[in-house]
């Protein structure tokens, strides 16, 4: 499945290199939104992710015209109950799933209590072999590798996010996607770096959607030649 991806910083849309550099700035959403129609589509606060502000009530008006995955800065029960109720399909927990370099049991336990496990999904983002938290910019010291297995009775989705390619447009590292598929059998979600129609046919062989962002919006990939890996 193709998920086009909208991430949100300072109220626009944006594509960013890394999770720092900006590559791309867009000042409405909404030309996307009709873009994007007929997919399932994930929005992400970049700035909720950096503990730098909050886009909700921008996400919440999102929700209401397309189906969403939202993800960035979640963390508390409340918001998702918000989110939720805005219309989004699934939220996305990264930072949260995570305490002091192990797994953040108790809260991803009272999140799969209060939100129900279909509506969740874990972030794992991972930089040179680690997850990453807070925006990309705290290191766990944690595999992803070691404790998806952990993470599992938690979620009904992965998206493993390969930071060390995100926004490059170089392409990703479909060896790492192809680990992480033979270690769970939760649906999974790659990104990070995605290019061309070779590896996403390559990630449908396995399984693995596929979200999109820089590549899209660049034009390297077009959503007429993605129709095919479309799922309703």
């Amino acid at each position: 499945m193709i998920i086009p991806c909208i991430d949100i910083m300072g109220g626009k849309v944006v594509q960013l290199i890394q999770g720092e550099r900006k590559m791309l700035e867009l000042n409405s959403y909404e030309e996307l939104v009709n873009k994007f129609r007929g997919f399932e589509i994930q929005v992400i606060d970049l700035d909720a992710a950096k503990n730098e502000g909050s886009n909700l009530p921008l996400i919440k008006k999102i929700c209401k015209k397309i189906p969403c995955r939202v993800g960035g800065g979640i963390r508390d029960i409340k918001k998702s109950k918000e989110l939720i109720a805005a219309g989004a399909k699934k939220v996305i927990i990264g930072t949260r799933a995570f305490k002091e370099g192990i797994v953040n049991k108790n809260f991803l336990e009272q999140m799969r209590n209060e939100i129900g496990i279909d509506r969740i999904i874990i972030a794992i983002d991972s930089k040179k072999g680690n997850i990453v938290t807070e925006g990309w910019r705290e290191d766990t010291g944690i595999s992803a590798f070691s404790v998806i297995k952990q993470l599992e009775p938690y979620c009904s989705e992965f998206l493993y996010t390969y930071v060390d390619k995100e926004g490059m447009m170089e392409g990703t590292n479909l060896s790492v996607f192809e680990k992480l598929r033979s270690l769970t059998t939760k649906e999974l979600t790659a990104a990070g770096g995605i290019t061309s129609l070779r590896e996403i046919e390559k990630l449908e062989r396995l399984r693995i959607n596929s979200a999109l962002g820089m590549a899209l919006y660049m034009g390297k990939l077009k959503l007429e030649d993605l129709e095919k890996f479309k799922r309703a």
